[in-house]
This record gives C-alpha cells, sequence and structure tokens, in this order.
C-alpha cells in the first residue's frame, strides 16, 4: 500500500528541478492521512512500502536522493544527488547533504551544515552550524562536528569526540574518544612512520590530556610510549618515541601561548 502521493502542487528549484509536493494517503508514525509533506522529485526519493520516513515543510529531496527507514527531512534541508539518509536519521534546518554521501542511525545533520561526497555520518553523531563533512570522511558514535568546522578526506572523528571553530581535520587523521578539538592547534597529524606507514594523531581531550591514535591504540602519550617500548624495536622504536616526545613539547608550547 502507497502511502503517499505527488500532488498537483509542483515548482521548479533553484537547480532547475521540477518538484512535486507530497500528501500522505495513510496515517504512519507521527504523519496523518492527507497532510502535506515537502518536495520531493519522483516517488523513487521516499520509501513507498515501509518505515515511517517522510519529508517535510519546505524540504526538497531530488536527483537519484533516498529517504527510507524511518528517516526525517524537513525545514528547508535539502538531499541530492545519489544520497542516502535512512534509519532514524535527520536532515532538517538549511542543512544540505549531497553527492554520494550517507546520513544513517540516529544521526542529525543540521543549520547550515553541508555533508558531500562520499562522506557518512552515523550512530548518534551530529553535524551542525556551519560545518562541512565532505570526501570520504566519517564522523559517528556521538561525535560533534559544527562551527565553522569542517572533515574531509579519510579523516575519521568519533566516540565522544568534538570538532568545532575553524578547525579543519583532513587527510588521514584519527580524532576519537574525548577529543576537543575547537581549532587546529589542537591536534597534530604524523605521516609516514611505523612498519604500515600509518598516521599518527596527537589530539587534545575535554580533560586536557593529549592522546594518541596510531592504528589499534588509543591512550594519552605515557601510555603511548610504553605501547611502543613493549611492541617495537629499534630504528622503529626510536622514531615513534622521538616523535612522542615532539608532541608533548608541542602542545606545551601551543598551551602557553594560548594563556
Amino acid at each position: 500500500m502507497k502511502k503517499f502521493e505527488l500532488t498537483a502542487e509542483s515548482k521548479i528549484n533553484i537547480f532547475g528541478k521540477k518538484l512535486f509536493r507530497i500528501k500522505a494517503l495513510i496515517s504512519f508514525g507521527d504523519v496523518e492521512e492527507g497532510e502535506t509533506g515537502g518536495w520531493i522529485e519522483k516517488e523513487e526519493n521516499l520509501e513507498q512500502s515501509s518505515g515511517d520516513a517522510w519529508v517535510s515543510g519546505d524540504a526538497e529531496v531530488y536527483g537519484n536522493a533516498r529517504v527510507y527507514g524511518n528517516a526525517e527531512v524537513y525545514g528547508n534541508a535539502r538531499v541530492s544527488g545519489n544520497a542516502r539518509v535512512s534509519g532514524d536519521a535527520g536532515v532538517s534546518g538549511n542543512a544540505w547533504v549531497y553527492g554520494d554521501a550517507e546520513v544513517s542511525g540516529d544521526a542529525w545533520v543540521y543549520g547550515d551544515a553541508e555533508v558531500s561526497g562520499d562522506a557518512w555520518v552515523s550512530g548518534d553523531a551530529e553535524v551542525y552550524g556551519d560545518a562541512e563533512v565532505s570526501g570520504n570522511a566519517r564522523v559517528y558514535g556521538n561525535a560533534r562536528v559544527y562551527g565553522n568546522a569542517e572533515v574531509s578526506g579519510n579523516a575519521r572523528v568519533s566516540g565522544d569526540a568534538g570538532v568545532s571553530g575553524d578547525a579543519e581535520v583532513y587527510g588521514n587523521a584519527r580524532v576519537s574518544g574525548n577529543a576537543e578539538v575547537y581549532g587546529n592547534a589542537d591536534y597534530t597529524t604524523i605521516h609516514g612512520f611505523g612498519t604500515q606507514f600509518r598516521t599518527t594523531t596527537f589530539f587534545q581531550c575535554k580533560d586536557k590530556q593529549i592522546r594518541v591514535s596510531c592504528g589499534c591504540f588509543l591512550g594519552t602519550i605515557p601510555e603511548f610510549r610504553e605501547q611502543v617500548k613493549n611492541t617495537r624495536e629499534g630504528k622503529i622504536a626510536e622514531e615513534y618515541l622521538m616523535i612522542a616526545d615532539l608532541m608533548e613539547k608541542h602542545f606545551v608550547k601551543e598551551k602557553e601561548s594560548g594563556e
């Protein structure tokens, strides 16, 4: 059974797409039979057969984008391209999700935020304000990206991490745990060391401790040193220990210059 239909009310959006207002044919979730919703280009943009997914307000879904599960798109939000919004996720305000981006789980994208490229926002993560998540970036767990922050490339932000202000997290950076990155001075990445030439990320946390993310390891600088001594030897161990010393001095200097 179809849960909505395209009405005769239509408009041409700013990208030249002809969109149709939708209307509920049955009651489901918080939607009442006969209730008018937002704008979509075609029925395929919004799941018909199951789930409580809905588009409302002046929100627009077009292109090959899909909204399904129990997801909600409302306000002046836009979902376009090949983007997917699913699960119990929400996109609202003036937010825009486009390209091949995916928003899923209980994640929310709102305000003037943008999620694009092949980026994923999932779990209980939130992206809001003027924040941007793009490329192959992943934001998940209870992470928050907001303000004017940008997360791009292959970067990962997870756990209870917060990235805000004018911070730019990019490349192969990994920010996790209780990280609190307000600006670019709050994290640093080191590339090309170790047996797998992986990226090691040093970042400040909410408790003002500096933590290290390297492969499967996540811990403080002293814990990182201990891990290196127990698992590495020779030149590789020396390099990692030198990096730990350098980063410890780096963050102390940044802290002192900010006081």
